[in-house]
């Protein structure tokens, strides 16, 4: 963690928030990228963000995983592991996919002895069984984002028992699925659900794409644009699971599309 984030997540949030932004601002030299982001995700809960390009989303998430710090502002995480899921899998080309996966062990102090098990389990999880000794080039796209999340996964091996649901792990997701096809980003959007629920996670996930956000989410925060702040939330009440051509998604979605529209417009970005 960088100094300014390891302070305040020394500090104790308040009941109830996996974590907490208050008044995050973020500049570049003159660039404002974040201005006054105040935002609190709950433990267990699936948060997506929403923007045009440039508002800060990704900004806002590596200043969360403590990859850098903010100009202004406090972000708290309690002391829960945070692991980030980037847009790209990333992947070490001449690692085998368990090698991939053993080297985020490995950072996490797993024993020598124990990676190999514990890697088996992670692609288990993301139905990768029988693809431990294939190289990233021999995958499909989609498949290559399940040894990502695999990886983020191993990153929080420590954190609670599943079924206890008590967010004692934090995931950022940074429009992991905008590049794969439909189809692929469907299923795995079953897949992370599933994960999601199983882990205990508590999501903070970035997207482009209004259904995806609605398809996933408990609650949508929308960020305007340059500087990003946040400008509306949208609680989504749908029963899960859901389907993102569902006439219910698609309702909220073209409601919170309008809303978006209407802040890109008015900062002309």
């Amino acid at each position: 963690m960088t100094q300014a984030v390891e302070a305040a997540a020394s500090r104790a949030v308040p009941s109830g928030a996996a974590v907490r932004l208050d008044g995050v601002s973020k500049a570049f030299g003159p660039l404002a990228a974040l201005d006054d982001v105040s935002l609190t995700v709950g433990p267990g809960e699936f948060v997506c963000l929403l923007g045009a390009s440039g508002c800060g989303k990704s900004t806002l998430l590596n200043l969360v995983a403590a990859l850098d710090r903010p100009s202004a502002g406090t972000i708290d995480t309690a002391g829960r592991r945070v692991a980030l899921m980037f847009q790209e899998p990333a992947l070490f080309p001449w690692l085998t996919v368990t090698g991939n996966i053993e080297l985020a062990l490995k950072t996490r102090g797993v024993p020598r002895g124990e990676r190999r098990g514990r890697a088996a389990e992670l692609l288990a999880s993301v139905h990768l069984a029988g693809f431990e000794r294939k190289r990233p080039h021999q995958l499909s796209g989609g498949m290559r984002q399940r040894v990502a999340l695999a990886r983020a996964l191993a990153l929080t091996i420590d954190t609670e028992p599943a079924g206890t649901r008590s967010g004692g792990t934090l995931l950022l997701m940074d429009e992991p699925f905008g590049a794969l096809d439909a189809m692929t980003r469907d299923l795995l959007h079953d897949e992370i659900e599933r994960i999601w629920r199983e882990r205990n996670l508590s999501v903070l996930f970035v997207t482009h794409n209004v259904r995806e956000a609605v398809r996933l989410g408990d609650r949508v925060v929308l960020l305007s644009s340059r500087p990003g702040r946040v400008v509306e939330e949208f609680p989504v009440r749908m029963e899960r699971p859901r389907r993102i051509d569902s006439p219910e998604v698609a309702a909220l979605a073209g409601t919170i599309t309008d809303r978006l529209r209407e802040e890109v417009g008015r900062h002309g970005a």
